[in-house]
């Protein structure tokens, strides 16, 4: 509102967008065309102690963010140079919409026995 040209950066876990508050924020942030914030997603398909789809579905989440007014993305979450890529583009966008990124990540990647385990949330390997 003050015509500052910092940018805002948000990280969240796809848990969160099963939240209600998620998405007045995202309503929000397009009516009011905040164009220099920047939401990243890590969408591991886990919530804290199940898959999100079983407790609470969150597919199409790319559809839903665009519906919202929102410029979203998908992106591989484990390929940090196509990240800064993306992230250094954000800035020189002529648009006024808020970006949301959906980083698509594995929980436990390149631990075999971690992987796609939702109870690794909150443990720690011995």
């Amino acid at each position: 509102m003050d015509r500052k040209l910092w940018m805002t950066f948000v990280l969240m876990g796809d848990g969160e967008c099963q939240e209600g508050s998620i998405w007045e924020a995202a309503m929000f942030a397009s009516h009011h065309r905040l164009n220099n914030l920047v939401g990243i997603i890590d969408r591991n398909y886990m919530g804290a102690t199940d898959f999100t789809e079983n407790s609470l579905t969150l597919e199409p989440l790319y559809d839903k963010w665009k519906a919202f007014g929102w410029d979203a993305t998908v992106v591989d979450g484990h390929n940090v140079e196509g990240l800064i890529e993306i992230l250094q583009k954000t800035r020189g966008r002529h648009t006024n919409k808020p970006k949301m990124i959906i980083a698509e990540t594995i929980k436990g990647y390149g631990i075999d026995f971690m992987e796609y385990d939702p109870s690794w949330h909150a443990r720690c390997p011995k």
